[in-house]
């Protein structure tokens, strides 16, 4: 599908004294039976890495209505995941807990239903509350946690549902596409499903964030005379690279980050060595390789604005977007070819950073740039604290974003998680005769832990496997591991005990070597 530049664009008193009357008694309506409790909208996608907008420097990729939400915004220029695969993150970003508290370390672990996630810590009857989109921490398609309305869209984990669940029961997303007329083209153990790929290869309205947008707008119109917490996770820019903006951007005026042809030398990590074998495998790591991947890539960002477009859009409508906590950002990165690799799952930034953008005027969250590192952990109690209930924040290890905008704290380092991650990449690369069972289950079963200061310097210290040091001042690209150079032994010792620290104080049992 062929769209143009132009038509994408195209495409997205009495008063007074009821004014008065509000800021003496906030619980009066001002409007339509309406508080004055703010909204929540949380927008956030999968595998979106930080350089993908121009608030971060990207001015290449068509995405005029995320841009104008940075503009808006407080952006937070160098925003971590606490572990950077979907999971882990996804588990820290609803609850406000690490991985290792939620017991989400790797994929596919469902979130415990005794721990609260948004909702429920913000425990407010008035607030209507839904949940739109992929979901990937248990029982996918099943309303759970305190969101009233839920709308899924994947089918795919099927095999992961609790005992109980409807295996037959099929995703809000799915019965779209079939009272759309199209037929299930996949059979997962028994179960008809849409895949993935057929999704992505449909016309532009029936695409996946087509959906959530139309799902979104609609629950924005029929609560918008009650407060309302929305979340609404896209799956774009995940992979499969493909869509309707396949070709909008020509693969020669793509620009490739300066480090996609830098392989690392024997002082990285033997996993990552192994993804990048597999990267090879799968997709191919040359320069014409990685110029398409990146422009399909691009283009998914650029479905992903569109659909972002409406659900703003309809907020402005009504008159709610003065009132409306929106945040924006995402699960994890994805290297897109930089140390010739693919996907997510490794310390490096392009995995580990993601876009965070907050407009919440009221309160300061505008117009704004924070150059402070901060953490997914922080963003339940930030959310909590916007919404007027601090005290839910201050029981959360981690802390409001406000401190930043108040002026009230120093910058602080940011902490990240790593666990054994067994993938089926690596029966693929032992089926190939690249790696040896030893080989892949010495990859398999490793730990890191990662701090990130806010001077500019990265530690990554792993249990089984090489540690990195890395100086992002003079290294943005991570070329050089200096975690064996005497010029950096003080601060890598330092930077050591920071790490230790964080773990005792979250009881995090892991040991990570400190040769």
């Amino acid at each position: 599908m062929s769209v143009s530049r132009r038509k994408f664009i195209q495409s997205t008193s009495t008063l007074g004294a009821l004014a008065l009357a509000q800021q003496a008694f906030p619980q009066i309506a001002s409007r339509n039976g309406r508080t004055d409790k703010p909204n929540v909208v949380f927008i956030w996608t999968d595998q979106q890495r930080f350089d993908t907008l121009a608030a971060y420097g990207n001015h290449r990729i068509l995405a005029p209505n995320l841009n104008k939400l940075a503009s808006d915004s407080a952006v937070f220029e160098r925003s971590y995941v606490t572990q950077p695969i979907c999971t882990p993150s996804r588990s820290s970003v609803m609850t406000g807990l690490w991985p290792t508290q939620t017991g989400c370390i790797d994929n596919n672990i469902p979130l415990s239903e005794d721990i609260p996630t948004q909702p429920k810590l913000l425990d407010d009857s008035d607030y209507r509350t839904g949940y739109f989109g992929k979901w990937h921490l248990g029982d996918e398609i099943f309303a759970q946690h305190g969101f009233e309305e839920w709308k899924a869209i994947e089918d795919l984990y099927i095999q992961y549902y609790r005992e109980g669940r409807d295996s037959k029961a099929r995703s809000s997303y799915h019965h779209f596409l079939e009272d759309s007329g199209f037929k299930p083209d996949l059979d997962r153990d028994g179960h008809a499903v849409f895949s993935r790929d057929f999704a992505a290869r449909l016309p532009l309205e029936f695409s996946k964030p087509a959906f959530l947008r139309n799902e979104a707008r609609d629950f924005i119109k029929r609560h918008k005379d009650d407060p309302f917490m929305l979340h609404v996770n896209f799956l774009e820019p995940h992979d499969p690279n493909w869509g309707p903006f396949n070709g909008y951007y020509p693969n020669d005026e793509v620009k490739l980050s300066d480090n996609w042809n830098d392989y690392p030398d024997a002082t990285e990590p033997l996993r990552y060595h192994f993804l990048r074998l597999y990267a090879a495998l799968d997709r191919g790591i040359s320069e014409v390789d990685i110029r398409r991947e990146t422009s399909r890539y691009w283009g998914l960002v650029t479905m992903v604005d569109m659909a972002v477009g409406g659900i703003l859009g309809e907020l402005e409508k009504w008159g709610l977007d003065e009132n409306t906590i929106v945040v924006y950002t995402s699960d994890h990165g994805e290297m897109m070819g930089c140390h010739g690799m693919y996907f997510k799952g490794v310390m490096y930034e392009e995995a580990a950073r993601v876009p965070c953008l907050i407009r919440y005027p009221k309160r300061g969250y505008a117009k704004r740039k924070i150059s402070n590192p901060v953490s997914h952990i922080d963003l339940t109690p930030t959310v909590l604290d916007l919404a007027g209930v601090s005290e839910k924040a201050e029981a959360l290890p981690g802390k409001s974003y406000s401190r930043y905008l108040n002026g009230t704290a120093e910058p602080e380092s940011v902490f990240l998680q790593w666990h054994t991650h067994p993938s089926g990449r690596y029966n693929r690369l032992m089926d190939e005769g690249l790696i040896s069972e030893k080989e892949a289950e010495k990859a398999v079963n490793v730990n890191t832990r990662t701090v990130v200061s806010p001077d500019g310097f990265k530690l990554c210290l792993s249990d089984k496997d090489k540690s990195q040091f890395y100086d992002l001042n003079k290294d943005p690209g991570e070329t050089q591991n200096v975690y064996s150079k005497r010029d950096y032994a003080a601060r890598v010792a330092n930077m050591t005990k920071q790490l230790e620290s964080w773990q005792e104080s979250i009881e995090d049992p892991l040991e990570v070597q400190r040769s």
